[in-house]
């Protein structure tokens, strides 16, 4: 005798081969208040891991501006739950949810897995799943906002650049996961990310003793960047944002950044101006890299939360 499948088991999810992306399974609500969506797929490719995102969604029913965050790692590296070693993850994600801020933490293709632009494309999909599915997350698709640090802040500084109509802009935007879909953004925060790989190529990388970690700027390009300028140049922010309409840019860099110097925010800030965009950049005096040295942390997670805030109207 034929028997039923259990009642919990949806007939119709079982398609092959499985769709693209799915709908948010039901959050969980914590003792705060905040709903949480963990480990959501937003967009496939055969042949690499799936990429996931997570969402938290403050206490209350309106729908809330959101905040994507994209990790750093030398786009090498990273994960999205966890903010620099310098940043409590604590510290980041209860500061934007109390300023009434939704956060999406994302995940992305490293650069030995596939070069650029598959971490443009991931973030692009990742825009774009969260506007297809903003109803049953709770955010507002018309308010949303990027921010991210070293890898991730040069990949939300493209993000908020490139669009359909940039240079090379169709190719850029991907076709990850929903496929298509407005992926502009509101406001930019970028945490020392490279601005223009092709000075940066001129700014030796330094010793880490101890590590066998491949040049993230070759890993990235697939290539060295005197073998491709010119995907150099397509894979850097400035390159964008001359006769661009950018979103307001808050840009923080350490003044003693020894990976990434800080004339690289210093070139953007420059362009971003040139292009008649409202853009801060903010020295953090004395600090290296992922602000190592800086006794001021949750000043700088703050005033990023605030930035974000005020540019995609919390608590409206």
């Amino acid at each position: 005798m034929t028997q039923s499948p259990p009642a919990e088991i949806d007939i119709a999810d079982m398609t092959w081969p499985p769709p693209p992306y799915r709908s948010p399974v039901p959050p969980v609500t914590g003792a705060d208040g905040v709903r949480r969506f963990d480990g959501i797929t937003y967009a496939t490719t055969p042949g690499y891991r799936p990429r996931l995102l997570d969402v938290q969604v403050p206490a209350g029913e309106r729908p809330f501006p959101a905040v994507v965050w994209i990790h750093g790692g030398g786009w090498l590296d990273g994960d999205r739950r966890y903010p620099p070693p310098t940043v409590p993850a604590g510290l980041l994600h209860g500061a934007v949810l109390a300023a009434g801020l939704a956060l999406v933490s994302i995940d992305y293709r490293h650069s030995l897995e596939a070069p650029f632009p598959a971490q443009l494309h991931d973030a692009k999909a990742a825009i774009r799943y969260v506007r297809a599915f903003a109803g049953d997350l709770g955010i507002d698709p018309d308010r949303i906002g990027v921010w991210g640090e070293s890898a991730g802040g040069h990949l939300a500084a493209l993000a908020g650049l490139v669009g359909p109509d940039s240079p090379r802009g169709a190719a850029l935007e991907g076709a990850e996961g929903v496929g298509s879909g407005e992926t502009g953004v509101r406001a930019v925060v970028d945490w020392y990310g490279v601005a223009d790989l092709v000075t940066l190529a001129e700014h030796p990388m330094p010793a880490m003793p101890g590590t066998e970690f491949p040049d993230p700027y070759e890993a990235l390009l697939g290539a060295t960047v005197a073998e491709r300028p010119d995907l150099a140049r397509a894979a850097s922010p400035v390159t964008y944002a001359e006769g661009s309409k950018p979103p307001p840019f808050l840009l923080v860099h350490g003044t003693a950044d020894g990976l990434v110097p800080y004339s690289q925010s210093e070139a953007l800030a420059a362009a971003l101006k040139s292009a008649g965009g409202e853009v801060t950049l903010q020295p953090v005096e004395g600090a290296d890299h992922i602000f190592l040295g800086s006794c001021d942390i949750p000043g700088i997670v703050e005033g990023g939360v605030a930035f974000l805030a005020r540019h995609l109207g919390a608590g409206a």
